[in-house]
């Protein structure tokens, strides 16, 4: 008897009531300033996942020992970024109050501005830990507020100062990192002082969001911004084990672009961030 073909994520076919984890798509780049194409990462995510093993022999845990629902990617309105933003805003806080953990596959890295509008109504607390190559921090681009160059700037908006934490920065308007000196933690070029802040954000909740383009190209050039002088995969992986000490209560990676890495290893490493940070998340 044949059955109707739902391609998911490696693995994450469990139902959704059962689920703790919640993954979906936000196939959306509109603002991209460079080189657009972030839009087809979770579709090929989910078809290139099954290359990878569900056991990850960093963690001794197995994706097949949890329960995870993807709800696949959501159709997002390219015309309108506002509406776009809500749409996921829309979908974060239905799951919120399912009392499930978000965790997104962008798209361009504007889609978490989404994802944290809910995630911030839902926790008042909330503090955000961000991975990137970009500060992210500009007040606009090119006239546009909204923007995946502006997208941290706008959740400090949200949460105000001394709640948001950068690592891995190493790209930025000077005015970027003036601005962020005094409303923002950035610690450029690797995650020297990251167990400190995680153990300062002990029971708090915490939104994680990682920009893929944290990774030195060499690792994954298959970006729309790729920075030279990033990090390795093997310190990037050590870094997420660290960060899911914490209270997650949502978290995104992004900036995945599959048409620039013909070889496919950048997709490759992107589904292997992913398993292994719902690996960690689901502890």
């Amino acid at each position: 008897m044949l059955s109707k073909n739902i391609e998911t994520f490696l693995s994450c076919d469990n139902s959704y009531q059962e689920s703790n984890i919640v993954l979906f798509g936000a196939p959306f780049d509109s603002t991209t300033s460079f080189r657009p194409g972030t839009r087809f990462a979770s579709k090929v995510m989910r078809s290139e996942s099954f290359g990878l093993e569900t056991y990850s022999p960093y963690q001794d845990k197995d994706l097949e020992d949890i329960c995870v629902f993807d709800g696949g990617d959501l159709e997002l309105c390219f015309g309108n970024t506002e509406t776009a933003l809500q749409q996921i805003e829309n979908f974060t806080a239905d799951l919120l109050k399912d009392h499930k953990i978000p965790l997104m596959i962008g798209g361009e890295h504007l889609v978490t501005l989404g994802a944290v509008r809910a995630v911030a109504k839902c926790h008042p607390d909330l503090h955000i830990v961000h991975f990137d190559a970009h500060a992210d921090l500009r007040e606009d681009y090119l006239g546009a507020k909204l923007s995946h160059a502006t997208v941290i700037h706008r959740c400090w908006d949200l949460v105000g100062d001394d709640r948001i934490f950068q690592f891995g920065i190493r790209s930025g308007d000077r005015s970027e990192f003036l601005w962020g000196s005094t409303h923002v933690q950035t610690q450029r070029f690797n995650f020297d002082g990251l167990e400190q802040v995680i153990a300062q954000l002990e029971g708090k909740p915490v939104y994680f969001t990682i920009d893929l383009d944290v990774l030195d190209p060499s690792v994954f050039p298959g970006t729309g911004t790729p920075e030279a002088g990033g990090v390795t995969f093997m310190e990037l992986l050590q870094a997420i084990l660290t960060v899911s000490k914490c209270q997650i209560v949502g978290c995104d990676i992004n900036e995945l672009s599959p048409i620039y890495d013909q070889s496919g290893v950048s997709t490759a490493v992107a589904c292997k961030v992913l398993r292994e940070l719902l690996l960690a998340i689901s502890a």
